[in-house]
């Protein structure tokens, strides 16, 4: 009878198509936790406790996005700011999300003068962490693109949080000198040095307030206090060499020259106004006196007037020092008298694309490239606009120009596969990212992205090589091993399929949903030990499982096991009322245990019907002996 109510229900049949009710969803917590933990380390100011939570970072999620952020800030510790800037973007690669890799890389982005790509970055950071050095940086941006409101609310939010930090209320006194409130930015100067009496920012800026009001006693006897506290200061010297020759005293001015690094007047004066011109600029640009610097390359132009060069440099010291609206009216210029230099034209274009300038960025770096065809970052620069605008074509034709020339860049490789697969071009994605596993074989994501060209064209075969390459490389790779599993379920490979399934349970043994999955495809096998055991340990991972628990039921039904049957199949509707499929099964169990007796109708029906066959047997018998009877008389 059992056999009979349950060959209606989907048993094997809802083992195999729950197989695709599913997100395959693999591996631990253990780098989600790594990644909390690195968003926390901004705030930790204790060195043992933040090289001891690096370690843990590093040893629970090696090669995640939390490892890279602590790659980043040991770079950082050592002085790489390239090696920083590289590591944080690869964390960011790894999880856009990444707020804490946002936010450092933006400080970085604005020591190098990039403030747009800071602001953006900064902003992402806040985002998720509202650290204070985060704000305070872009109080900095906000301040020098003039939006002052926005300067005093981020140098607000850093100063509650920080309330003792002096360049919090040196930065708030700047935004006040900028808006005109001169009394406001002395009083916020002052605070800040109170805090700091070596700050050297609030000391320039505040001796420069006292000069614009002629209170040039005042102003030295700040420098002078301020040169005490932080001797090493050149600008602080350099800025009481000034007062002094304004006071007449030359020696004295000299002496603070000397202290500030330069020579003094007289051997200046005595140097070539031309040569020493470009000498001088490049000198003062490297030590980082942008505006002495500039001085320096504008005497020259006085010189000459229609000279090309003074303009490149002056555009090249002021995008170098992140001056962008300086450098493009220095650009510009350059270009209105001819200018030859391709590089002019790729800092302009990359100037104009910062403002979302595209048209104008796009003539700045075709422009580069005429100056200099073999200019291959210019035709990358180029490509990627078009491809922006869904110029797909001309962006493909600029990016195969740039791997003529730099035909090892995997990665841009990799970007025209995309592009061809997303025009359903498969056999130049298919070159493309062969050519990128030709440069770079263990890239993860060109296995799986060429193993899922391969599917789509049928080469069935070939796509599980490289998902499998992929996942040699990343065994937590879940799109990869997804697509296994359902190649493995569509061929009917039930073997690869466990052994598939098996490794995700030793990646990740805690994960209640491994274990169910597996248990699906040994319920399929007919493996029902193996099956059981499998939803066991899924329903002890998490006792509220309800398919795991109702697989486990299902399972029992079918190995005779009714009374555990019907326990896990009522656990199963406890975890889910609404699982209709559950109620069947325990109704069918309750058949089992009460089997219904027979309608009395019927019985009774069947006997009337048999007296009467007796009552005209009987009948039949009589008339047939009656006339027996009747002869014997």
């Amino acid at each position: 009878m059992y056999r009979k109510r349950t060959t209606v229900l989907p048993l094997l049949a809802g083992a195999f198509f729950l197989l695709t009710g599913f997100s395959w969803n693999f591996g631990g917590d253990k780098c989600r936790d790594a990644l909390e933990l690195a968003n926390k380390l901004p705030a930790i100011s204790d060195d043992a406790t933040r090289t001891r939570e690096e370690a843990q970072i590093l040893a629970n999620c090696p090669d995640g996005a939390a490892a890279q952020f602590v790659q980043g800030l040991q770079a950082e510790r050592v002085g790489n700011i390239d090696g920083a800037i590289a590591a944080y973007r690869r964390g960011l690669q790894k999880e856009p999300g990444f707020a804490a890799a946002s936010g450092n890389l933006g400080i970085l982005y604005l020591q190098k003068g990039l403030q747009d790509d800071a602001a953006v970055a900064l902003t992402k950071g806040l985002s998720g962490q509202p650290v204070p050095a985060y704000h305070k940086a872009l109080a900095k941006i906000m301040t020098d693109k003039k939006f002052y409101a926005l300067a005093l609310y981020h140098y607000g939010e850093a100063g509650s949080k920080q309330p003792s930090d002096a360049g919090v209320l040196a930065g708030q006194a700047e935004v006040y000198a900028a808006q005109g409130q001169t009394d406001r930015a002395i009083d916020e100067f002052r605070r800040a040095l109170l805090l700091d009496p070596s700050h050297e920012q609030a000391t320039l800026s505040l001796a420069g307030i006292y000069l614009q009001q002629n209170q040039q006693d005042t102003a030295l006897d700040l420098l002078k206090k301020a040169s005490t506290a932080n001797p090493r200061s050149s600008r602080l010297h350099l800025m009481l060499a000034d007062i002094y020759d304004k006071k007449g005293d030359a020696k004295q001015a000299d002496y603070e020259r000397l202290l500030g690094g330069k020579k003094g007047t007289a051997v200046v004066e005595e140097q070539p106004a031309k040569p020493e011109g470009f000498a001088l600029g490049d000198q003062l640009a490297a030590k980082g006196e942008v505006d002495k610097a500039a001085d320096a390359y504008r005497a020259v132009l006085q010189q000459q007037p229609d000279a090309i060069e003074p303009h490149e440099k002056l555009g090249n010291l002021y995008f170098r020092a992140g001056r962008e609206a300086d450098a493009i009216i220095a650009y510009r210029e350059a270009v209105h008298l001819g200018s030859s230099n391709a590089e002019v034209y790729y800092n302009l274009g990359q100037l104009y694309e910062k403002r979302n300038q595209l048209d104008e960025a796009v003539v700045s770096y075709k422009r580069a490239i005429e100056k200099k065809p073999t200019f291959a970052e210019a035709r990358l620069k180029l490509a990627d606009i078009r491809l922006g605008r869904g110029n797909t074509q001309e962006a493909v034709e600029q990016y195969v120009e740039f791997l003529k020339l730099k035909p090892e860049s995997a990665d841009i490789h990799l970007k025209l596969a995309r592009i061809f697969v997303k025009n359903k071009n498969l056999s130049l994605a298919e070159e493309s990212y062969k050519a990128v596993l030709k440069l770079a074989p263990d890239n993860v994501e060109a296995n799986r992205e060429l193993a899922a060209v391969y599917r789509a064209k049928g080469a069935t075969d070939k796509a599980v090589e490289h998902y499998t390459a992929a996942l040699e490389l990343q065994e937590d790779d879940s799109e990869s091993r997804n697509a296994l599993v359902a190649i493995y379920v569509k061929d009917k490979k039930y073997d690869e399929l466990v052994e598939l399934l098996q490794e995700a349970v030793e990646l990740a043994p805690d994960d209640a949903n491994n274990h169910y999955k597996l248990g699906l495809i040994y319920d399929f096998k007919k493996e029902y030990d193996n099956a059981i055991a499998s939803y066991k340990k899924a329903a002890e991972l998490k006792p509220d499982h309800a398919r795991a628990l109702h697989a486990l039921g299902r399972v029992y039904m079918k190995t005779g096991r009714l009374s555990e049957a019907r326990e896990a199949l009522e656990a199963a509707k406890k975890a889910d009322p609404n699982m209709e499929e559950t109620s069947v099964l325990l109704n069918n169990i309750r058949d089992e245990f009460n089997p219904a007796p027979r309608k009395a109708g019927k019985s009774k029906k069947g006997t009337k019907s048999k007296s009467k066959k007796s009552k005209k047997s009987s009948a039949k018998s009589s008339k047939a002996k009656t006339p027996a009877k009747k002869k014997s008389h």
